[in-house]
């Protein structure tokens, strides 16, 4: 919200620069972002006069005009294609500089002297589009009244100051000039003046013999005032109102859409004009759309509505797309004489939903969607009629149309000055808070003892509760003249949950492997799974699909953690950073037959490149095995003991020969598929511009916590020693270490207490398809020294074992 120092000052007397004004709204929790100087840079830049204008004598492109600005008459030589005799323009004189940084200067153009430059909206730093279109490209021409001489900046209403609100969702009264000014008056202790709502009426026929409305859908649209202006002109706008709708951030467009446009920023109430000529029967019907049934918007534009949308209709067809934007065929136009005013409270979550499907959003939308003054609807109307009496020389059809079927009712809220003082930590007197609520306009009526009843007034539809009065004497009372207290009471430590410690643990695990966290959104891009070449019929495409998106790009919930980390690892990329090793620990959900999804908490791990070991080591690459080795990490930790990893081609994101699911319990005959791991297939890498191998985890957090112990237990020293013993057996490589590392140790007994592979071997050596593995086995008992016999005893056993099951041979 743009709120003009200026026009502020209508409404109330202001004893602050706009610099202190800013610093005391903010600190009664009305934000302000910016105070931005309108005339920033334009200095002695006057209305020059156009006296006369002759042909250059050396450039056909160019003209010399003589200009009176007010103390002298200079000559210019310009080329602006629209200058013209007797028009009043922007002069920039000898020794102004302007926003761009141009220093004027006399000068000679093809040899005729230039003392000063008459200027373009471009030029002065303005935005074109808020001038006439002939005016784009060529200087400002001003209007005939405007005095010679007199300084740009006030003629243009550039000497103003623009504060830059950044309202919370809660304060959309504060989209009106009139409610900032509220807040001012509390502030400040100002009184409030009020705009002036009395209209002349014509003597002419009432309005309801004019125009006829009716709300068919009540529960969209819950009031809806129409008035009729007759004999009105259409024309631009008088200076002063152009002025404070380009200061507000509005283009102005003529008289009629400019006087709805300004009532909005002065009363918050969005407005729409209709060709009273152009509606069938001059009926307004409030309506929801007929499935399919179409609209050309003002855009020019045609859309197709749903049952859902609400509109504007006349006899005929829809007129309007309510509270969103009016249709073309009822258009004010330079021939419309009569027009049909509409102020009216529609619903917000339906302007909302419609504004998103249809792609169009407005001022006009946005005040909806966070909430308007209901009862305003017949003032703004009022309003809206005495302007353009005054700037288009119409005159106003008596009464109004005012269909009202659930009138407002205040909303009556109990306060009990004791309980704000024992929440804010103060001792403000009953007195002092009756006098802050009664600034703000609330009615307060004492009760017995310490208790107050206040009414609320319907621009401030944001106070509910008591809690909500609390907060309006916190901030009037000033934040900063709240004193900090320590807090009493006795702290009380409870307890994690399983799958809290779960989560930490895992947290501290996956920190102390070297990892980086993340933290992505929840809603992705559907098109996510089409980067991740996910099949049509795959789990990962049952998603949650969100209902009123903030974009596309977030219109579904997650079903994996890929796209988040993969999104963030090319971001990363493109920034050269390209030695990677992040997680995240977050929700997934699936769409379900029930009511709500199902949510899941995973950890999600991307590497790529290399880690660094220390400055005397190479530094190891973040492939396949160091995933693999942070999945053991994890397990280990979570004191899982029977865990194992299995090809797979069920993840089409992954290389298909470099990816595996992650399971537990039951042995390698069975057991739960708690994750998986793999590298990135290389399509995806290239979809998602990652220029190197990059190895994936994903583990089930919620299915994993059956598996786990996070009890310590304890085990003795061991009191005798242990005996190792190296074999390097070469076995067909369609086998997989997994399998060969179980047979050992269930060969090895009770004895072998860990099997440890250090080397794989395929080469010159080793016959093709077939691969040699060297482990190294620590052979220890509990209770005795063992002898050599043992050991090789058990080793021979191991031996054996593995020549049966997979024909391996001793190297």
């Amino acid at each position: 919200m743009q709120v003009s120092y200026n026009w502020l000052q209508e409404y109330v007397d202001i004893n602050l620069s706009p610099k202190e004004l800013a610093h005391q709204l903010t600190l009664a929790g009305i934000a302000v972002d910016a105070v931005d100087y309108s005339g920033e840079g334009i200095d002695n830049v006057v209305v020059g006069h156009i006296t006369k204008i002759t042909s250059h004598p050396n450039a056909d492109k160019l003209v010399v005009c003589q200009v009176d600005v007010g103390k002298e008459s200079v000559q210019i030589v310009t080329g602006a294609p629209n200058v013209q005799e007797d028009a009043k323009v922007a002069v920039a004189l000898v020794g102004a500089v302007l926003p761009g940084g141009t220093k004027i200067k006399k000068a000679k153009l093809r040899g005729e002297s230039s003392a000063g430059m008459m200027c373009s909206a471009k030029e002065l730093g303005l935005d074109p589009k808020n001038f006439p279109e002939e005016q784009r490209e060529g200087i400002i021409i001003l209007p005939d009244d405007v005095p010679v001489g007199e300084d740009i900046k006030s003629v243009l209403g550039l000497d103003d100051y623009i504060l830059v609100l950044d309202l919370t969702p809660n304060r959309a009264d504060c989209m009106s000039m009139l409610n900032v000014a509220r807040e001012v008056a509390a502030i400040t202790g100002g009184a409030i003046k009020l705009p002036n709502f009395q209209v002349d009426e014509a003597s002419l026929a009432p309005a309801d013999e004019w125009a006829k409305v009716r709300i068919d859908a009540q529960d969209l649209c819950q009031r809806y005032v129409a008035r009729v202006i007759t004999d009105v002109t259409i024309s631009p706008s008088p200076l002063w109102m152009q002025h404070r709708l380009n200061a507000a951030g509005v283009r102005p467009i003529n008289n009629v859409v400019d006087v709805t446009n300004y009532i909005m920023m002065e009363l918050g109430q969005p407005m729409h004009a209709f060709d009273y000529d152009k509606l069938e029967e001059h009926r307004i019907v409030v309506r929801k759309a007929v499935q399919g049934e179409k609209i050309t918007t003002l855009d020019e534009d045609q859309y197709e509505l749903d049952a859902d949308m609400l509109v504007i209709a006349d006899a005929r067809r829809p007129v309007a797309v309510a509270g969103v934007m009016g249709g073309l065929e009822t258009e004010v136009t330079a021939k419309t004489q009569t027009i049909l005013l509409e102020s009216a409270y529609f619903e917000g979550i339906s302007i909302r939903r419609t504004s998103r499907k249809l792609g169009l959003r407005s001022e006009s939308s946005s005040r909806f969607e966070k909430g308007i003054d209901k009862e305003a609807s017949a003032m703004a109307a009022d309003r809206a009629a005495q302007l353009l009496m005054q700037v288009s020389g119409g005159k106003v059809v008596p009464g109004s149309v005012d269909a009202y079927p659930r009138p407002w009712s205040p909303t009556v809220i109990q306060m009990s000055c004791d309980r704000v003082n024992q929440l804010l930590g103060t001792d403000i007197s009953g007195g002092r808070m009756q006098e802050m609520l009664a600034s703000l306009s609330l009615e307060v009526k004492q009760l017995e003892g310490a208790l107050l009843e206040i009414r609320v007034p319907s621009y401030r539809g944001d106070l509910t509760a008591e809690i909500d009065l609390v907060e309006e004497i916190a901030r009037l009372y000033g934040y900063d003249n709240i004193k900090t207290n320590s807090a009493g009471g006795r702290a009380e430590v409870e307890d994690f949950t399983p799958e809290q410690k779960l989560r930490k643990k895992v947290t501290e695990t996956v920190l102390g492997c070297g990892l980086n966290e993340i933290i992505t959104y929840s809603f992705i891009s559907p098109k996510s799974m089409d980067r991740l070449m996910v099949s049509a019929e795959h789990n990962w495409r049952k998603n949650v699909v969100v209902q009123n998106p903030l974009s596309e790009e977030q219109s579904v919930m997650r079903t994996t953690l890929l796209p988040g980390l993969l999104e963030t690892a090319s971001k990363n990329f493109k920034r050269r950073q390209t030695d990677l090793a992040l997680f995240e620990i977050g929700s997934v959900f699936q769409a379900a037959d029930t009511p709500l999804p199902d949510e899941r908490q995973h950890i999600g791990v991307v590497v790529s490149g290399e880690a660094a070991r220390g400055w005397m080591s190479k530094p190891e690459q973040m492939d396949f095995f160091y995933a693999k080795g942070i999945v053991e990490e994890i397990l280990q930790q979570l004191g899982v003991k029977e865990y194992w990893f299995q090809n797979t081609d069920r993840y089409p994101s992954l290389h298909p020969g470099r990816s595996a699911e992650i399971m537990v319990g039951g042995g390698n005959s069975g057991g739960s598929i708690i994750g998986y791991l793999g590298e990135v297939h290389p399509n995806v890498l290239d979809n998602y511009g990652l220029q190197q191998r990059a190895a994936v985890v994903e583990l089930y957090l919620s299915g994993l916590i059956d598996y786990v112990n996070l009890v310590p237990t304890y085990q003795a020293l061991p009191k005798f020693p242990a005996m190792v013993r190296d074999m390097a057996v070469v076995i067909p490589e369609n086998y997989q270490v997994a399998e060969v590392d179980a047979a050992i140790m269930e060969a090895g007994g009770n004895l072998l207490k860990k099997a440890y592979l250090f080397d794989v071997y395929t080469g010159k050596q080793i016959a093709e398809g077939y691969q040699s593995l060297a482990y190294s086995m620590k052979y220890q008992a509990d209770d005795r020294t063992l002898t050599d016999e043992e050991v090789s005893q058990h080793h021979q056993r191991i031996q054996e074992t593995l020549r049966k099951k997979f024909d391996a041979q001793l190297r």
